[in-house]
């Protein structure tokens, strides 16, 4: 086993003895922290908090999907990318050559952008603090209590950018009592996990409670590199988080959560498509210089060594998975660095004169830092250099009133301020060559005040009217300056001895004032059953692009808007022995904000594009299903059916690539009818879990299968490259615990036929495809001991 840092190896040297579970296959239905058991040995309540306090999750009017930690741990989800496939119409994903930004799809909304620029869809909250950075924002996972996936616009309560949904992030809490677990793995791929926990009071009395967590997780690449023979896409990371909770007694407490994540993992890898010999249309010989940029594709994989096999031979065919996890780096170091440091303060005052009030202080800072060969080839034609630093401060103050019996009111408002700055150094062999410079800086606030409002009509009928006002500022410069290398052994990043072309530097600053709001309805069939409707407008502010090659694209674009009708049935039936919960949608999209990355023909040859776009109007309608079964005491049976039918309604699309001498504003391509990015049609999970006592322990056995449509990710016209295939995976898990020694030990699989499939291709027009891969098979041994 090699060790990429040193801090592996002092805590194998200190004989930090630390065992893992594996148990139960992930589901939702199941999942979340419990409540009471049902007397009649059903199936168990699972309490949430979507609507910002504690309800029963068959209570809540809304299409939810929790996740509990105790299932994180047993399948070995070490981020939330892990939970791709597993929750109803919702993809989530990262961007194919920067694996650190998160790109989160629910219900066919989502942005699909590796610059926080773009902002988010999708809102990921963290122990109730939005995070507001794509990057660094797939965050590790250990000794989390439940992680609950909202679909459809949560602005009432969650805020702006939650067009789409929220994913929800609770960690573990300070118990007061002292005890713990302790755990550790080895897998393929050296995959090497250690991990442990400890509560514990602090001080005479029950005043005072800590909690600190480790978590170490580490494995090879899955990708060989043709060029010397090394692993590709390692990952090395650790996280450090400890908590203090004061509970003096009466109606106060206030918990205070510390993390770092450092993140040393190995530089993004992924296979390049590139044309090579053309089949299909020909470029216009009249293109402006466009010749110039498809030739340089067909560089890429020449010549071909030692397997390395073009998953994407043309740029008018789909690309295929080649099943040989092999690429190339010869040119920059193999470091991708993630630093995150977070803290957060939550204070709760209950049985106020104005209600159960609760404070939510949060701070985060973010650094990265990685290179990445572009082409992934064996020649030195493209790489780059990115250095990202960030943070966030928010404040959110709400109260919890009871008006009257019946009546009820959540009400507050929010504070977030947020800074980036960004420097890319882009190194082109092909052309020139040449050196670009991106560096971007941006400074945002938001402010907004919210109400909620519950209303029992009768002892069955409630209704509900939220509304949310929201006022956003967003400032931008940006600058991108093309050089020149003077001689070949000056042509580094820095670029010491290059000569400035030039290139464009614009600035801007502008405000964006919205309303969301939320009205529904849900009624007690029976004590078991709630029926339920809801409309839902939800917003996405505007903003400024960052990543320019031409002044004008850095905006500003427009905020978007979503108008959502839901309705749902959630029912327990058979005496709580099956469970079943139905949520159909209608979706009325307007204004998408759609990143762009393109080639505009210019008299001097093709000048590379980023920009947001305001897109017309879509259309989305579907539905999820879940169901979870206790045919017998010892056996539970689950899964879920989504379908989803997410369409341009109007959008009439401007391909850069056609703005020429002849056309100066471009040919216009009618795209209503095409599928939204990221949006497959259906999707689904089945499975088990099955529990026995065997001996003096119990044994317990589960598996799901998961199946994902085929879907079209990173092109706007949804060009046959961009389109990847449908995914069937198989993931099972397998343990015994011994009741006396409290021990754990088992086995673990995911992906267990070994499927090779592609899990995203970036589709750059007029360069190449850069394609990623799902994690092939893995599967290991762990133990855990809890205390």
């Amino acid at each position: 086993m090699k060790f990429r840092n040193s801090l592996t190896a002092r805590l194998l040297s200190a004989g930090i003895a630390v065992m893992a579970p594996v148990a139960a296959p992930l589901h939702a239905q199941e999942a979340a922290a419990p409540a009471d058991e049902a007397s009649s040995g059903g199936l168990e309540d699972i309490v949430v908090t979507a609507q910002k306090k504690k309800e029963n999750l068959q209570d809540v009017p809304i299409s939810v999907t929790a996740v509990g930690g105790g299932l994180i741990e047993d399948k070995q989800i070490v981020t939330l990318q892990g939970l791709a496939g597993s929750i109803p119409n919702a993809q989530i994903n990262n961007f194919s050559n920067t694996p650190n930004s998160a790109v989160i799809t629910i219900r066919g909304i989502g942005v699909v952008e590796p610059d926080p620029y773009a902002g988010n869809t999708v809102s990921i909250v963290y122990d109730g603090v939005p995070q507001f950075f794509s990057m660094g924002a797939l965050v590790d996972l250990y000794d989390i209590d439940r992680i609950e996936v909202l679909r459809g616009p949560q602005g009432t309560l969650f805020g702006a950018n939650t067009t789409g949904g929220v994913v929800n992030v609770v960690t573990a809490q300070p118990t007061g009592e002292f005890g713990g677990k302790l755990q550790i793995g080895y897998g393929n791929y050296k995959h090497f996990n250690m991990a442990g926990t400890v509560d514990f009071p602090i001080g005479s009395g029950d005043v005072l409670a800590g909690k600190l967590t480790f978590s170490h997780d580490q494995r090879d690449g899955f990708f060989t590199n043709v060029v010397d023979g090394s692993d590709m896409g390692s990952r090395d990371t650790s996280i450090f988080r400890a908590a203090i909770k004061l509970d003096p007694g009466g109606n106060f407490d206030a918990t205070l959560v510390g993390e770092y994540v450092l993140g040393r993992n190995g530089a993004p890898v992924f296979q390049i498509g590139a044309s090579g010999v053309e089949t299909g249309p020909t470029p216009n010989p009249n293109d402006g210089g466009a010749t110039q940029v498809f030739a340089a594709e067909s560089l890429f994989l020449t010549p071909a060594v030692k397997g390395y096999e073009n998953p994407c031979p043309s740029r008018f065919e789909q690309c295929h998975s080649t099943g040989k996890l092999r690429s190339a780096n010869n040119s920059v170091p193999d470091q991708s660095d993630l630093d995150t440091y977070r803290a957060t303060l939550t204070m709760n005052l209950g049985e106020t004169a104005v209600g159960d009030i609760t404070a939510i202080t949060g701070y985060k800072h973010f650094r990265v830092f990685e290179f990445t060969d572009q082409d992934q080839g064996v020649l030195f034609l493209a790489d780059t250099r990115r250095k990202t630093t960030g943070w966030q401060f928010s404040q959110e103050l709400r109260t919890n009133i009871d008006i009257t019996d019946g009546i009820n009111i959540i009400a507050g408002g929010f504070y977030l301020k947020t800074h980036y700055t960004h420097r890319q150094d882009f190194r082109i062999a092909f052309a020139g060559p040449v050196h670009q410079r991106n560096d971007q800086d941006q400074d945002n606030y938001s402010v907004s005040g919210f109400a909620q409002l519950y209303a029992d009509v009768t002892d069955r009928l409630r209704v509900q009217a939220g509304i949310r006002y929201s006022h956003e500022q967003t400032e931008m410069a940006a600058s991108t300056i093309t050089r020149l290398a003077l001689a070949p052994g000056s042509f580094t990043f820095d670029c010491d001895r290059c000569v400035n072309i030039g290139g464009p530097s614009p600035s801007g600053k502008k405000s964006f004032n919205d309303i969301g709001w939320k009205l529904g309805i849900d009624y007690k069939v029976t004590d078991d059953a709630l029926f339920y409707g809801s409309w839902a407008r939800g917003f996405k502010s505007g903003g400024f692009a960052g990543r320019i090659g031409i002044a004008q694209d850095i905006g500003p674009y427009e905020p978007e808007t979503v108008d959502t009708f839901e309705v749902g049935i959630k029912a327990d039936l058979l005496d709580r022995h099956l469970r079943l919960n139905l949520a159909g949608f209608y979706t009325n999209y307007r204004d998408l904000q759609i990143a762009q990355i393109y080639f505009l023909n210019t008299p001097t040859g093709p000048v590379q594009g980023n920009t947001i776009l305001n897109a017309g109007k879509a259309e989305i309608k579907g539905f999820e299903f879940e169901a979870t079964v206790l045919p017998v005491e010892s056996l539970q049976l689950h899964g879920s059916l989504a379908y989803l039918d997410a369409k341009y309604k109007t959008f009439n699309y401007i391909n850069p690539f056609t703005v020429d001498a002849a056309n100066p504003t471009g040919v216009p391509e009618d795209l209503s009818g095409n599928p939204l990015q990221n949006s497959p049609k259906w999707s689904a999970t089945g499975g088990f879990t099955y529990t026995q006592e065997i001996g003096n322990g119990e044994f317990k056995m589960g598996a799901q299968y998961s199946y994902t449509a085929s879907k079209f990710l990173s092109s706007i016209n949804n060009s046959p490259r961009s389109k990847v295939q449908p995914t069937h995976l198989v993931d099972a898990t397998m343990d015994y615990t011994f009741t006396d020694s409290r021990i754990t030990v088992g086995l673990w699989g995911r992906n267990l036929l070994d499927k090779r499939y592609i899990q995203s291709v970036f589709d750059n027009f007029g360069y190449a495809g850069l394609v990623s891969y799902q994690n092939p098979r893995e599967f290991g041994a762990t133990a855990k001991v809890a205390f």
